[in-house]
């Protein structure tokens, strides 16, 4: 990936589409988790949704490493902006497990959307498991989902710090 387009740091580029999808994909996670019925009309959406941010956040924390490594300064805001900026990749990753298991815990399959819904031959003995399946997943999805939104707001937070540092002091 190119250190600058148009002259700007591709990290300052990149970093947008990250801040933003991955607490939308988190807050789409949290609403499925609560809403079956949403839950079964979207699909794998919210986990697709899950998934690129998972590919944005490696992108991101190498465009921000290259830019730290142009920039060529020691700053303890940036090198404390980049330890978070590592630290977010486990918990993406978490998330984007949990929706891969919330999905196939509810019942959706691939040929979901291909083919009409079969008639359910569970025992309901079965069916009250994967409920209590559904619901423990839905709460880790939510927990999950809670920690990766505070984590993107602690790194911005960071490196805002980092960018802004002394600007409009006096």
């Amino acid at each position: 990936m190119p250190a600058t387009v148009s002259g700007l740091p591709t990290h300052a580029l990149i970093i947008h589409a990250t801040v933003a999808l991955v607490p939308l994909a988190a807050v789409l996670l949290v609403l499925v988790a609560l809403w079956p019925r949403l839950r079964r009309a979207l699909g794998p959406l919210p986990a697709i949704g899950a998934a690129v941010a998972l590919i944005l956040v490696p992108i991101t924390t190498s465009t921000g490493d290259k830019l730290k490594d142009q920039l060529g300064v020691d700053n303890p805001l940036v090198n404390r902006h980049a330890e978070l900026g590592e630290q977010l990749l486990p918990w993406v990753a978490a998330l984007f497990v949990a929706a891969l298991v919330l999905l196939f815990a509810d019942g959706w399959r691939p040929t979901a959307w291909a083919t009409p819904a079969a008639a359910s031959g569970a025992g309901t003995a079965t069916a009250s498991r994967m409920r209590i399946v559904t619901i423990v997943v839905s709460v880790i999805v939510i927990a999950l989902a809670v920690v990766t939104v505070v984590e993107v707001i602690r790194i911005g937070h960071a490196g805002a710090e980092a960018v802004w540092q002394g600007v409009g002091s006096s």
